[in-house]
């Protein structure tokens, strides 16, 4: 394998996220063995440059694989990337007395040396030697200057850091600073681009040899936010390449023939710096489908942007890598192998993918030992990575805001005492004060709310909240069980019953018992006048559901959006969208983590074929409750409320027969309100209203008025007609 005995040849592969940053080269044991090194040692790297790493054991998965793993920063000092080979030997490092180091770019670092010595110390370092450091967000590059002793030197608590102010010169070429460790969550998508580009780029012999064209371009599309232009950036810098990042609307010019000119200098530029890659961003608005636009600038640039993707060479030194959140809005001609041979979707984040991007946002963050990554995971469903990004910097803000209210950090001062950087954390409660800032933007269209109903928060309906925990809590939260048996869990659910039951209350508790998305659609807002605007809304609210998947798509009202089929003459709107529903329950595109619940009262009109097995299967009745439900919903709107000694539950519950859940709630509202309009006086201070709500009390009294006041909304003619219309409804359902 290596060519001497000290030395041994290595094929790179990326680091795992907690080792980038640290200086680490892990290599299987074996070859620790054959090199006489143990954990700690200081080895070079040997690549196109040479640079010192310590080594650690590597994991029991690379086991004999010959494989040396290296982040980005140790890559791009070597002057190698991902699969290429370099050779590895044992380095005696001395101890550094003093490290000089210089910026890439003027900046102002309130007690940089004492920074850099925390972050170097127990690295090895050598001369000429680049180093990443993230600081909230921004990503500094400084060299190594020199160092005393000279050679591989690893610096120690006892060694003096300079820090020049004056920067030094970087080699300057146009490829951003991100590597593959940078990007979290997006491993198949990552291989996917990366076979599609670093090949072609590094190897066009390969195809060459096979007689095949190598790929001309990369179409990356997805929500906003979810990493397609930090996956370009990352491939060209791994590959290094020459980058050209067009923005789409700066191309566009309303002078005749220019906007075309701009393309094809870009293009011109890239051939000239071969290998490049050519990234256009938003490329649906400079690359529409021509039958739509009007105007003529659109269509010529769709033009000229087909005859240069034709036109490039066959040599796969050149690549075009696009990006757009909407697919469908890109001119077909575009969307053919030989122009965009491949599309990549890069959709929102997984559980597993959210934790990656927070490990990698909160690297260089010092963290309070309360901060789990895991419960952030947990909590942030929904959430794509420049949300996780926006989330790690508002926490960092609001500790940064905590201590300049306790007077800690002084902002007028000169500079920062060393003791009050080295106590500043970021804390759990910083997280969780920022997570009430940031909500995800997947969801920011359709998000209602994010429920905060609990299990406990509804009365009663013991039996409707049993069937929707196995229906919708139990899949989302133990996938696993539901596999093992082979069984799929219902993809809908329709809660059915009397007004002000809770039917509403009950979805939003599922939504959030099963730590899923909750988005609400009120079925009368989907209509439209206009001849397929409402099935196209119904295409987005399904879509935006998987996208934001695990989630609770919860139709309000559903016999409003979907009644009987054929029984009016409301221009076929509601017949469309019936069929456009049952398309989206049943159709090809599998509902992976969707469970549709729907709310009727009117459960007798709602079309047949929408409520048959495989759709809307599950049919769950929502009576008015019961003494024992009366109960348990007064104790639940009582709880908290400073109740006088005469007023009884149970006597309550006793009184109120024919009371929906929501009369009932409205029965408890009045009753404060009469506490507070019999409390206040006119002409109360602010002070004296603060002293006079700690005697309020809620009397009998109150609550007798309040009775008089809120009349029950079912009468027992409803109650019976209810009866009838769920005995005609369970004849054909069930």
């Amino acid at each position: 394998m290596g060519k001497k005995s000290d030395e041994v040849t290595l094929r790179v592969a990326e680091a795992y996220y907690r080792d980038v940053g640290r200086g680490i080269a892990r290599i299987d044991p074996e070859i620790m063995e054959k090199l006489g090194l143990q954990s700690g040692d200081v080895v070079e790297i040997i690549g196109k440059s040479t640079v010192p790493a310590i080594v650690w054991p590597g994991y029991p998965d690379d086991r004999g694989k010959g494989i040396i793993r290296i982040d980005g920063s140790l890559r791009n000092n070597a002057g190698v990337s991902i699969d290429d080979k370099v050779r590895v030997r044992k380095v005696e490092a001395k101890p550094a007395e003093k490290v000089v180091i210089a910026p890439t770019e003027p900046i102002r670092l309130m007690g940089g040396e004492a920074y850099l010595l925390r972050l170097l110390e127990g690295r090895p370092v050598t001369r000429g030697q680049k180093i990443r450091v993230e600081l909230f967000g921004h990503t500094l590059t400084f060299v190594v200057t020199s160092t005393k002793p000279a050679g591989v030197v690893i610096v120690s608590r006892s060694t003096t850091i300079e820090l020049k102010d004056r920067p030094v010169e970087e080699v300057t070429r146009a490829v951003p600073n991100v590597t593959y460790e940078d990007i979290g969550g997006l491993k198949r998508e990552l291989r996917l681009v990366r076979e599609m580009i670093e090949l072609p780029l590094k190897h066009p012999e390969l195809f060459q040899r096979l007689g095949i064209d190598p790929p001309k371009g990369v179409l990356l599309y997805g929500p906003p936010g979810t990493g397609k232009t930090l996956i370009a950036k990352a491939v060209a810098n791994e590959v290094n390449a020459h980058f050209i990042s067009i923005s789409g609307p700066e191309i566009m010019s309303k002078y005749y023939g220019e906007s075309e000119q701009r393309l094809r200098e870009i293009f011109e530029e890239a051939k000239e710096n071969a290998p490049s890659i050519i990234f256009i961003d938003e490329i649906d608005s400079i690359a529409p489908k021509r039958e739509e636009v009007t105007g003529e600038v659109e269509r010529r640039v769709v033009a000229q942007l087909l005859a240069l993707m034709d036109g490039l060479e066959a040599r796969g030194d050149v690549i075009v890598i696009a990006a757009t959140n909407r697919p469908d809005a890109l001119d077909p001609a575009l969307r053919r192998p030989g122009r965009f041979d491949r599309e990549i979707e890069i959709g929102v984040p997984d559980r597993e993918g959210r934790k990656e991007i927070l490990e990698i946002h909160t690297r260089g963050m010092p963290l309070a030992e309360d901060v789990n990554l895991d419960e952030l995971a947990d909590h942030t469903i929904g959430f794509v990575g420049a949300d996780l990004e926006a989330l790690c910097k508002e926490a960092a803000m609001h500790a940064l805001r905590k201590r300049m209210e306790k007077g800690e950090i002084d902002i007028e001062a000169e500079e920062i005492p060393e003791e009050v950087l080295e106590n500043l954390k970021v804390t759990r409660e910083d997280f969780l004060e920022a997570l009430r800032n940031i909500e995800p933007s997947a969801m920011r269209e359709v998000l209602v709310e994010v429920p905060k109903i609990r299990w406990e928060d509804i009365g009663g309906l013991e039996h409707a909240k049993q069937e929707l925990k196995e229906a919708v809590e139990w899949p989302l939260k133990y996938p696993e069980v539901f596999e093992t048996v082979d069984i799929k869990p219902p993809k809908g659910i329709l809660l059915f019953g009397p007004p002000g039951t809770g039917k509403t209350l009950l979805a939003k508790a599922v939504a959030n018992e099963s730590n899923a998305n909750f988005i609400s659609v009120k079925g009368p807002e989907l209509l439209s006048k206009w001849v397929g605007e409402s099935e196209k809304h119904v295409r987005e609210m399904f879509r935006k559901a998987r996208q934001v998947a695990p989630c609770v798509l919860f139709f309000d009202e559903i016999d409003s959006l979907a009644p009987r089929r054929g029984g009016g003459a409301d221009s076929h709107v509601t017949e469309r969208v019936v069929s456009q529903l049952l398309t989206e329950l049943d159709g090809m595109e599998e509902l992976k983590d969707v469970v549709v619940i729907a709310a009727t009262n009117r459960p007798d009109i709602v079309d047949p074929a929408l409520l048959r097995p495989g759709r809307i299967e599950r049919h769950i009745y929502i009576p008015p409750p019961d003494k024992k439900a009366r109960k348990e919903i007064f104790k639940i709107h009582l709880r908290g409320k400073p109740l006088a000694d005469d007023v009884s539950i149970d006597e309550l519950a006793e009184k109120t027969e024919g009371y929906s859940g929501a009369d009932i709630e409205a029965v408890c509202r009045e009753a404060g309100m009469l506490a507070i309009r019999e409390a206040l006086k006119p002409g109360l201070t602010r002070e004296e209203a603060k002293e006079l709500a700690k005697k309020i009390k809620i009397t009998k009294k109150h609550f007798e008025k309040a009775l008089e006041k809120v009349k029950p909304s079912l009468t027992k003619d409803d109650v019976k007609r209810y009866e009838q219309i769920i005995e005609n409804f369970h004849k054909m359902y069930v």
